[in-house]
């Protein structure tokens, strides 16, 4: 079999296999979507931390005690920030709830107000159907507030994780095929 061919088949068994896993993944976000927001936030918050102590450490070589003093400020609420993520993720939902309903309810109204800027046959419809549920989406996490921003999170990433994975999944079968066909024609 020629080397390439076998390369790129064993890559497309990968792919496979990486779909398929993130697929479960997915799954996974979606059935238990208040746990996959905790962890996200969690994360985020420990990343926080992080740059909040290496922005503390960097203060220290800024050149000039005004320069370094508010690099040190900005550090410590960096990490002030990501301490309270980290020891309290409930809370965290609450502030997450408020900026995604916001921006899906203004991403909404912009989607729609563009639409009305293309012609009819562009598929103008399709942008004010998704502008509009992004509006409803948006409200529905208002009214829930605060938990809304945990379950939503963890939705939207399983969700988006699902169809990686189907992409995965379909990719690295054609790619065997292509790959089999190859084979196949030598």
């Amino acid at each position: 079999m020629n080397p390439i061919a076998s390369e790129v088949r064993s890559a497309g068994r990968r792919m496979t296999l990486f779909g398929i896993i993130t697929i479960i993944l997915g799954i996974a976000a979606i059935a238990a979507p208040l746990t996959t927001g905790v962890s996200i936030v969690v994360f985020v918050g420990m990343l926080m931390m992080t740059a909040g102590i290496l922005r503390m450490i960097w203060a220290f070589g800024a050149g000039s005690f005004g320069k370094g003093l508010v690099g040190f400020a900005i550090g410590c609420l960096t990490l002030l920030c990501g301490l309270s993520m980290v020891s309290n993720p409930l809370f965290s939902f609450g502030y997450l709830t408020i900026l995604l309903a916001i921006y899906l309810f203004a991403d909404g109204l912009a989607e729609v107000a563009g639409a009305f800027r293309l012609p009819s046959s562009s598929g103008r419809m399709w942008m004010i159907v998704g502008g509009t549920a992004s509006i409803l989406l948006g409200t529905m996490m208002w009214r829930q507030y605060p938990l809304a921003g945990g379950w939503a999170i963890g939705t939207f990433l399983g969700i988006k994780l699902f169809f990686i994975g189907i992409a995965m999944l379909t990719t690295g079968s054609g790619v065997r095929k292509i790959a089999e066909s190859t084979r196949k024609a030598a």
